[in-house]
């Protein structure tokens, strides 16, 4: 902010702002380290609780895979024309405008990011105690503490280094892949050993209700959120116009194989019934299968689950920082550490709003609660692409994906918006309810320039307290 902070930067050999350190295998373990997560652990649950059969289950884990295949496909569009880091954020400007963007970066930063990061850290807790307390649950101020010291710890490690991070991503994604390589090769040995009881007559006791469908999806597509994550730091990565589509197509497919197979597997140990009286599918899996080694499983989804927020507090400080950038959020956040090139700031303040949603237990409400506000805004991003088709029709655009796609997938967005109106209206209009709260912050905020004297005067000197205290500056403008 001040000029004092600013003419340290001339003292740095090299330009300060976030450097292009992330590759093709960096980028697909952040799609794969962020899409398996909890979810796999949790939301198997969820899509039974409200599908009701087992071949329905299966049905929506293989649907909402390739919607979000589609969704992507849209979204490599979207991310190599337009290649500032944001993701949604960015696009929803380019072709909505300014508040629908700054509602989706309030959303982001009040509900979306904070409640993920929130359900993933409880869901690592939980796994990693879960050997300490056999016969019953982990105390919930155990998980809540375990949960607090996971973020905390991964925020040091992302504010340290961005190598370290990025690092820790990549040996996560590959325990992880080898948990639920783990599960599936068990599931295919008890298939072939004529455990297929609950195959038989997979349709039986299907739900027809178009809401309880839309929520069985909404507990699929938590599974697969992350899906578009990588977007959000395009800025930060080596030939963003070969590597972001290659990322996306490489983890897409890989991910939604592993997600029905894995679920395979469930349901080759496990009744309907059973799965649904368990809290931890994982372990109960492990228990019936592994034996005496049926400990590995809670640290194996322990690993999973830390990884995963690893790459979610990576992108989403990068969201924070592209909002502050523009002037959505306090400036503040938009200044990078110079000794170790981080958006300090923005990291902190992603962990204390994540800190802050560890007061709610409920991980279901909360499951529905975000994806339905989520749903809405990747609806705006995908019709986006369709306005942008029409309003900038010569943007250079590396990839152009035929029309069928964002139309199918925009109208699928529309069904998940609308059905769960009447099946869970309270979480939906608390969604609402907290989108509309953005509005009087943006008028606020944003739209009234002519602010007291006194409150710029005071938040000028807290932002170079900021600065002063995190060794940070705001980024160097390129010279065109």
């Amino acid at each position: 902010m001040g000029d004092g902070a600013d003419k340290v930067s001339v003292h740095s050999k090299s330009r300060v702002e976030l450097k292009k350190q992330l590759g093709l295998l960096n980028g697909v373990a952040i799609i794969v380290g962020i899409i398996v997560g909890s979810g796999i652990f949790v939301s198997p649950k969820g899509v039974l609780l409200e599908a009701g059969s087992v071949g329905s289950c299966l049905l929506v884990w293989a649907v909402a895979g390739i919607m979000c295949g589609i969704g992507a496909m849209c979204y490599a569009e979207l991310g190599t024309c337009i290649t500032t880091s944001g993701a949604d954020y960015s696009y929803i400007m380019q072709a909505h405008g300014e508040l629908p963007a700054f509602l989706f970066l309030w959303v982001c930063l009040a509900v979306i990011m904070p409640t993920g990061n929130a359900i993933t850290a409880l869901t690592f807790a939980n796994y990693i105690l879960q050997p300490a307390f056999p016969s019953c649950g982990p105390p919930e101020a155990a998980v809540t503490l375990l949960a607090a010291l996971c973020l905390t710890l991964l925020t040091f490690i992302n504010c340290s280094n961005v190598a370290w991070a990025t690092r820790v991503q990549d040996i996560f994604t590959f325990t992880k892949i080898f948990a639920l390589v783990i599960i599936i090769i068990t599931g295919i040995v008890k298939l072939a050993m004529g455990s297929t009881e609950n195959f038989e007559a997979p349709f039986e006791g299907s739900t027809t209700q178009p809401g309880k469908i839309a929520l069985a999806f909404y507990s699929g597509l938590f599974s697969y959120s992350g899906w578009n994550y990588l977007n959000f730091v395009t800025e930060e990565m080596k030939d963003p116009y070969k590597n972001l589509p290659r990322a996306i197509w490489i983890s897409l497919p890989m991910v939604t194989v592993i997600y029905i197979l894995t679920n395979v597997a469930y349901f080759a140990v496990m009744s309907p019934a059973e799965m649904l009286a368990s809290d931890a599918v994982a372990v109960t899996f492990a228990d019936r299968t592994l034996g005496v080694m049926s400990w590995i499983m809670p640290v194996f989804v322990a690993c999973s689950t830390f990884g995963s927020l690893n790459g979610a507090i990576f992108t989403s400080s990068r969201l924070f920082f592209v909002g502050a950038r523009h002037g959505h959020l306090p400036g503040f956040l938009a200044t990078i550490n110079m000794k170790q090139m981080t958006p300090l700031p923005s990291l902190l303040f992603g962990c204390i709003t994540s800190l802050i949603m560890l007061s709610s237990s409920d991980i279901y409400a909360l499951i529905n609660y975000a994806s339905f506000v989520e749903t809405i805004f990747i609806g705006m991003s995908v019709s986006g692409l369709l306005i942008l088709r029409i309003t900038r029709p010569n943007l250079e655009r590396p990839i152009r994906v035929n029309l069928f796609f964002p139309i199918f997938y925009f109208v699928i967005c529309v069904f998940l918006i609308i059905t769960p109106l009447t099946s869970s209206p309270m979480e939906c209009l608390m969604g609402l309810i907290m989108i509309a709260t953005g509005i009087p912050i943006y008028m606020l905020g944003v739209m009234w320039e002519r602010k007291p004297q006194g409150f710029r005067i005071a938040f000028s000197k807290f932002s170079k307290l900021t600065q002063k205290l995190f060794f940070a500056v705001h980024e160097e403008l390129k010279e065109d």
